[in-house]
């Protein structure tokens, strides 16, 4: 197994508008120096995950989704992932009209092979995402290019993580280690842990030793300790206990109701109506009804979105009850339901 490092971006920060810090630059530089391959990781398509103006503030999101547009640069274009959105680049701020103020904030992989490039002006270099491999005959070009040694480093998405055997990459470098324990995904830490791992496996795998560096602002966090220590079983029998404490799924029942409609008051109107429904229920009293509250993506693909949570012991079934109680909830053909049972997906 390649030697896991984590590096503290709160005592080691990269220089202000670069995402790469002395220690990882230094690694790259080396590894290739001998002849060997790297890879960087971030999981982040496009150029920047957002786009505001210095003047006003404004920042720049889609009309149809409670998010962000993404700058992607080789396109010259703005771009929704959540409901595919695209349009030019504005010169113009659309909210103030000001003129080449529009910044370009955080890193895409897109921004990170322009930062390595000017590093490393001589280092032929791939980058590996669904924007830039959209059929099988582009990632097997790509797969052999790096097998023969015609890619000194390879910068890429989770596309790059799995299932490929680079004899020469003895280099990873994972740009934000952080970037998938954000949010309210009650399994966030088990599929950041997972997905690190994948791409950890891709350093060393043949004689040479593989060395792996972690771009981290929680070097204590449980994923990041165990990543480092290699003690996989000791972390998710750590994840267990704690969801067993809880009463999370695998030892517990969940379910996650998602109300939608073109309205944003009827969403709100029917998901409070469900609530009370099922609070109301005396067959139902040991289920816990969490919300409703505004889903974390409020709004996609014009449609507002309210969410509740059910949860329960593992001995109750909560499909029975969630079947009457949507059964007693009036709605028009413009409010839609969608039920979860132990979700893996919080949007």
């Amino acid at each position: 197994l390649p030697a896991v490092q984590a590096i503290d971006l709160r005592c080691e920060a990269p220089p202000r508008g670069a995402w790469l810090s002395a220690t990882l630059r230094t690694a790259l530089r080396e590894t290739m120096a001998a002849g060997e391959q790297a890879l960087l990781f971030l999981n982040r398509r496009g150029y920047a995950p957002l786009t505001l103006c210095r003047a006003c503030g404004h920042r720049l999101g889609c009309p149809n989704c409670s998010t962000w547009l993404v700058e992607h640069r080789l396109a010259g274009r703005l771009t929704c992932h959540h409901c595919g959105y695209g349009t030019a680049l504005p010169e113009a701020c659309p909210a103030c009209g000001a003129l080449g103020k529009l910044a370009a904030c955080g890193p895409g992989v897109e921004r990170l092979a322009e930062e390595v490039s000017a590093l490393f002006p001589e280092r032929r270099l791939a980058l590996a995402t669904s924007d830039t491999i959209t059929t099988p005959g582009e990632a097997n070009n790509l797969v052999q290019r790096i097998a023969s040694h015609e890619v000194d480093l390879i910068i890429g998405t989770q596309i790059i993580a799995k299932g490929h055997h680079f004899p020469m990459l003895t280099l990873v470098g994972v740009v934000d280690a952080d970037l998938g324990l954000a949010g309210g995904d009650l399994r966030a830490a088990e599929r950041t842990f997972q997905l690190l791992q994948q791409v950890a496996g891709r350093a060393g795998r043949a004689e040479r030793p593989g060395r792996v560096l972690l771009q981290t602002y929680m070097p204590t966090h449980p994923v990041i300790t165990a990543l480092m220590s290699g003690e996989r079983d000791r972390f998710l029998a750590a994840e267990g206990e704690a969801r067993r404490e809880h009463g999370l799924p695998p030892f517990g029942r969940l379910a996650a109701v998602i109300v939608s409609s073109p309205h944003e008051a009827e969403a709100g109107r029917v998901a409070q109506t469900l609530a009370r429904t099922a609070r109301g229920d005396r067959e139902a009293a040991k289920i816990e009804v969490l919300g409703p509250a505004p889903a974390p993506l409020a709004l996609l693909r014009g449609r507002y979105r309210q969410r509740l949570l059910f949860k329960a012991g593992k001995d109750i079934r909560l499909q029975p009850h969630l079947r009457r109680w949507l059964a007693l909830v009036p709605r028009s053909s413009r409010v839609t339901l969608q039920v979860d049972i132990d979700p893996y997906s919080f949007l």
